[in-house]
């Protein structure tokens, strides 16, 4: 069974060899971001449910229950939502 990413109420599969964003970017999910690298903060989201792992540590003020979609990846079903 595969895992599942939902963003914003949408339902798409989830491969955990892939940051959220580029999940997102393969299913043509337009995500604004700017850095890809945890820097910047463009893509900052609300962690609904799910956990995530970091790829690189993010760099940007993160508020409690909020994630970067750039660096961040999940291996089980993930849902988060936009700001």
């Amino acid at each position: 069974m595969s895992s599942k990413l939902i963003y914003n109420e949408q339902q798409y599969t989830l491969d955990a060899n892939k940051t959220l964003l580029e999940n997102l970017e393969s299913q043509s999910v337009s995500v604004e971001f700017h850095c890809r690298d945890g820097h910047c903060g463009a893509c900052r989201s609300i962690l609904v449910s799910g956990d995530v792992t970091y790829s690189n540590f993010p760099m940007a003020y993160l508020k409690e229950g909020e994630i970067l979609l750039c660096c961040s990846r999940s291996e089980k079903n993930i849902t988060i939502k936009t700001i």
